[in-house]
């Protein structure tokens, strides 16, 4: 099996558009999120899912019925509910096989924020592909944060205290990225790369090739001018009623493609979604953010 890669990432940080154009090289293929270490199984992946947050199980669903039954209709989710039944005493690795016979020699992408929430999911990321390289997808902080905060306000996805989320913004960034250096700094250089999302989508013909070049895939025109089509990904729309998501809906509704100019965000200053008077970025969130490149 060729070793998949990890996009080790904060929500609201651009894993949905990144993933899916990496997705469209020739020699990999991007995967909706999976979920894959909130349990030892897909079994108890899946029944975490349905008692949290069910939404959650789509990216899976989608997956097994484009892979499996070819084609994501309500009745091929169906019988992807029956597929896991009937597979859920597989570990993940197995399950990653099982996917990597049906894309062929092309490397599996997998994005999902819940692997960094929580180090003992990093941990099982390691134990179970010790290999796989891992891309730590940054973002810089206050968008990020005000992005949360939006979302939060919509939906209680962000905020469930039985998933073990921080429901502060500012905590749940510092977490994440904390963990993934944590992570990171014990893998071999090598497997490990650092991107800012913000410079990814304003220069994709600078940002790509690095990509794909640290990979050892093809760096040639034709590469990444595919990978400037995220809208070509099989899971780059809503999906069926029953599995409708799998990515982050701004991304589903909206999949083209486009150069996003860089904008410039301070670390210093009151912080928008808090109360008037509030002090700012704590010291430990300026010091993560200035680790990862951010002013």
């Amino acid at each position: 099996m060729m070793q998949p890669l990890f996009i080790l990432t904060c929500m609201r940080s651009y894993s949905s558009v990144v993933s899916a154009m990496l997705g469209q090289h020739p020699q990999m293929y991007g995967l909706p999120e999976l979920n894959p270490f909130l349990a030892d199984t897909l079994g108890g992946i899946i029944q975490k899912l349905q008692n949290s947050r069910p939404q959650g199980l789509s990216g899976l669903l989608r997956t097994v019925a484009e892979l499996e039954y070819q084609e994501q209709t309500a009745k091929t989710v169906h019988q992807a509910h029956a597929w896991f039944a009937k597979h859920a005493h597989w570990p993940m690795h197995d399950f990653f096989a099982y996917l990597g016979k049906k894309v062929g020699a092309r490397i599996l992408i997998e994005k999902s924020p819940t692997t960094a929430i929580d180090e003992r999911r990093l941990a099982q990321l390691h134990h179970q592909f010790p290999d796989a390289c891992c891309l730590h997808l940054v973002r810089h902080p206050r968008p990020t944060c005000a992005s949360i905060c939006e979302l939060q306000q919509k939906t209680s996805i962000l905020t469930s205290r039985r998933a073990g989320i921080p429901a502060d913004p500012e905590q749940l960034w510092l977490r994440i990225n904390s963990n993934i250096l944590r992570f990171t700094a014990q893998l071999p250089p090598d497997r490990t790369l650092v991107i800012q999302g913000e410079q990814l989508l304003s220069q994709p013909e600078l940002y790509l090739p690095q990509i794909t070049e640290w990979l050892d895939l093809r760096t040639d025109a034709i590469a990444i001018a595919a990978m400037q089509h995220p809208e070509q990904s099989p899971y780059a729309c809503l999906g069926p009623p029953n599995a409708p998501f799998g990515h982050d809906p701004n991304f589903l509704n909206h999949p083209h493609f486009e150069k996003r100019p860089t904008k410039a965000f301070r670390l210093e200053g009151p912080l928008e979604w808090q109360p008037p008077g509030n002090s700012g970025f704590s010291k430990a969130t300026i010091k993560v953010a200035r680790m990862l490149g951010y002013q």
